[in-house]
């Protein structure tokens, strides 16, 4: 299982219209290249379906949020408190997105791909706010990922919308290669 989080470092106490347009954004995103979609420490209350139809109440995107809505009746929605022990195991292990990893926790894109093709889960968190991910969760993240592989900062929704295209297109090259479909140069 592969999720992308958006771990909220906006404002936990009100909901903004930042924190709706990203959740709108991401919806499509996830459900496209088959990736479950959390919210951490986001200010919601209710069901994850009752807050997919409440967001999808208030935005065209992703057709009027159709697609944040299947992900949730498909149980691909989650809704998480900031963690105070780490993330919830379900998730998988749990992956710091920054153009800075740590040499000692750096895992490549590629590298994740394989693992995730073998049966592993990944968490793959992404900071919604001016200053990216809290120091405390890069100490708490197993693993460090630069989606780019060249240190290059994206903006948020660029980078929600890069790090599931980028595994998922990993993953589809990874098949081909060992079910012998297609011969991938660099693989």
């Amino acid at each position: 299982m592969l999720t992308l989080a958006l771990y909220n470092t906006y404002d936990p106490k009100r909901l903004h219209e930042a924190h709706l347009r990203a959740i709108a954004r991401a919806g499509p995103i996830a459900y496209a290249y088959g990736f479950h979609l959390a919210l951490v420490g986001f200010p919601l209350e209710g069901e994850p379906l009752d807050v997919a139809r409440e967001i999808a109440g208030h935005t065209t995107i992703g057709e009027g949020g159709k697609y944040l809505l299947e992900l949730a009746e498909r149980n691909r929605f989650h809704i998480l408190e900031f963690p105070r022990r780490g993330f919830p195991p379900q998730f998988g292990i749990p992956v710091a997105t920054t153009r800075k990893p740590g040499e000692e926790k750096e895992i490549t894109p590629l590298e994740l791909a394989e693992r995730a093709l073998r049966g592993e889960s990944f968490l793959l968190l992404v900071g919604l706010g001016r200053h990216g991910l809290p120091k405390e969760i890069f100490k708490t993240a197993r693993y460090h990922m630069d989606i780019t592989g060249n240190g290059i900062s994206l903006e948020t929704c660029t980078a929600i919308g890069a790090i599931p295209a980028r595994i998922s297109t990993l993953m589809e090259a990874l098949k081909w290669r060992t079910h012998g479909k297609r011969t991938w140069r660099g693989y």
